[in-house]
């Protein structure tokens, strides 16, 4: 009865550590001190009680799949071959084994009641080993974790950089799926082993972890004319330790060497066609070289920004919503007026009106969501983001006028003319105000303020093909553009310290338009004076773009760092917790302390 009762407790799972000492002590108090003998049922096999070892950590039972035999597990502390061990300090208290064909162990308990009773064996705690055990245990897991770590050290570095993926669109999970079909295929058991990694990728590639940043943000986060520095209190989301990938780094800028090219095909064939510079015979070859060559240059360009539409559009959305590049969006457009106008005889006689509506239609989107910003206020109202870059959202309707009067439209080029006129007025009034709101402009001298000559030398020649004559409207709008020009040219400075970038392309047409009205003007009124003006305003265009061209080729082909990271699209959402009012005041110098701290709580504001 008692046997049956000790079964069945160990079958409930109980479990007890036995120590060595405790059952010497036992089995001398029952049997003294002579030789050990014990007798199993079935069994007369006696034991030599030098060759008993108990370990002193929990013992574990393993239940076999048959339910025809029980085995009896022993982990860490192993029995000697040949000679199991067994104590029987009182046969009431020994739990029998059925007998099997080999030799069977018995094995007794000093409490029952805390036996457990499990399928597998069990490893004992590192506090109840030896210590020649706990050693050899400690080795074992070292190496287990060692190569555990190697394993996932070889997983990590060959699994995707998921750095970029929040900047992807479509492709970045294109990209995912299939490395991780390669990954299945080179190393199947690796993969069946990572299901939870997977997972994580997937929740960092399935949303966006970095939102949108206002326009605060970007002018407290950078600096520059262009808004393409950053500031030592600030971090990227992107790493900052390596190149990335090149579409992330062509920036919506490049357009400016389109600007660049296609304004100097239509100087040059004002030159060949033109009564003041006739004396030059310049011929029309000229101009169709520099038109094919800027078309092929256009092509490339819109390309490779396309493909960056397509794959990383995340980063296309950030130069939209940044305050200086958003103004490069009407460059594309801008250039292909220019290619319109430019274009060779020898290519065209004329061109069909569908074409400048064609072309004038994302002109009118971009405006309406630009000048409707500018009027409602808000983050991005006119006197917060403006800019000597804006001129660029002013000159398309001038250039846009331009086009339709040379094709003999009437309405849209008047439409078009006003729009811009009215919007040219205010913008030139706000950055000659520069009101407290405001932003300040950079105090360093930059080609960027040759954009203010831009809108005027174009303006003059569109109001001159729509009235017909170059009257005076065309004359005063002339004369205010060569003031500004010269104001600019006798500062020498502005020359001075400047560092090279992509976006001093958009400030080589102003120089160009300018030389085109001056020739435009020196037919009208004929002197020796307006002659040497508009040939000497055409070299310095000419050498302007020729420079900025062998700089980029020598950038491009050199140096290789025409396009570094764009951090202008890789800057937070929130200002990094260790800026302070210092800094804001640093930046916001002209406000008071009022504003700073409404920035200061805008910034941190979730």
């Amino acid at each position: 009865m008692e046997t049956d009762e000790s079964a069945r407790q160990w079958a409930a799972g109980a479990r007890v550590p036995a120590s060595r000492s405790t059952v010497e002590r036992s089995f001398r108090e029952r049997h003294g001190d002579g030789d050990p003998m014990m007798a199993s049922p079935g069994q007369d096999s006696p034991f030599d009680a030098s060759a008993l070892r108990v370990a002193a950590h929990p013992v574990s039972v393993s239940l076999p799949a048959s339910p025809s035999r029980f085995d009896v597990a022993r982990t860490e502390a192993e029995f000697p071959p040949r000679h199991p061990a067994a104590i029987v300090p009182d046969a009431s208290r020994m739990l029998s084994l059925p007998p099997r064909p080999t030799p069977m162990v018995s094995v007794v308990f000093e409490h029952l009641e805390e036996v457990m009773f499990r399928s597998q064996p069990i490893h004992a705690a590192a506090s109840e080993l030896p210590d020649a055990q706990d050693s050899q245990s400690q080795v074992l897991h070292d190496d287990s974790m060692s190569r555990g770590s190697g394993a996932r050290m070889g997983r990590s570095k060959a699994r995707r950089d998921t750095s970029y993926d929040p900047f992807k669109t479509w492709s970045g999970k294109l990209e995912k799926q299939l490395t991780t079909h390669l990954r299945v295929v080179r190393q199947p058991l690796q993969q069946e082993a990572e299901p939870e990694e997977d997972e994580d990728e997937d929740a960092a590639t399935s949303g966006r972890p970095y939102s949108m940043p206002r326009v605060h943000r970007f002018f407290a986060a950078l600096e520059g004319p262009e808004l393409d520095k950053l500031r030592s209190s600030e971090e990227l989301v992107l790493p900052s330790d390596k190149n990335w990938p090149f579409l992330l780094r062509f920036p919506v800028s490049a357009f400016g060497m389109c600007l660049g090219m296609s304004s100097q095909a239509i100087l040059w064939k004002n030159i060949a066609i033109s009564a003041s510079t006739r004396f030059l015979h310049i011929t029309l070859r000229t101009n169709l070289v520099l038109w094919c060559v800027s078309v092929a240059l256009m092509c490339f360009v819109s390309a490779l920004y396309a493909c960056k539409v397509i794959f990383y559009f995340e980063a296309v959305r950030r130069e939209y919503y940044h305050p200086i590049r958003v103004n490069f969006f009407f460059a594309p457009w801008i250039a292909c007026l220019f290619l319109a106008i430019g274009v060779p005889e020898l290519v065209a006689e004329s061109l069909p009106h569908w074409l400048w509506y064609v072309l004038m239609a994302p002109i009118v989107s971009l405006e309406i969501k630009i000048y409707g910003q500018w009027i409602s206020g808000g983050q991005r109202r006119l006197s917060r983001v403006a800019n000597p870059s804006n001129h660029l959202s002013i000159v398309g309707n001038f250039v846009g006028a331009l086009l339709g009067a040379i094709m003999g439209l009437r309405e849209g080029p008047i439409f078009f003319f006003a729009v811009g006129l009215a919007h040219y007025i205010v913008l030139f009034v706000t950055l000659y105000q520069r009101l407290p709101t405001s932003e300040t402009l950079p105090r360093d001298l930059h080609p960027v303020f040759f954009l203010f000559v831009a809108a005027p030398s174009v303006a003059c020649l569109a109001w001159a093909r729509i009235t017909g004559e170059f009257g005076y409207g065309s004359r005063i709008a002339y004369f205010i553009a060569m003031f500004l020009y010269t104001s600019l040219a006798v500062r020498i400075n502005m020359f001075r310290g400047f560092r090279f970038s992509l976006a001093w392309w958009a400030y080589t047409f102003p120089m160009t338009s300018a030389a085109i009205a001056s020739i435009r003007y020196s037919s009208e009124v004929k002197n020796a004076f307006t002659q040497a003006m508009c040939i000497v305003l055409s070299v310095v265009a000419t050498l302007t773009v020729t420079a900025l061209l062998l700089t980029t080729l020598l950038h491009a082909a050199v140096h290789h760092d025409l396009f570094p990271n764009d951090i202008s699209i890789a800057i937070s959402e929130r200002r990094p917790k260790q800026s302070t009012i210092a800094e804001l005041n640093e930046v916001h110098g002209n406000k008071d302390a009022d504003t700073t701290f409404r920035d200061l709580e805008a910034a941190y504001r979730p």
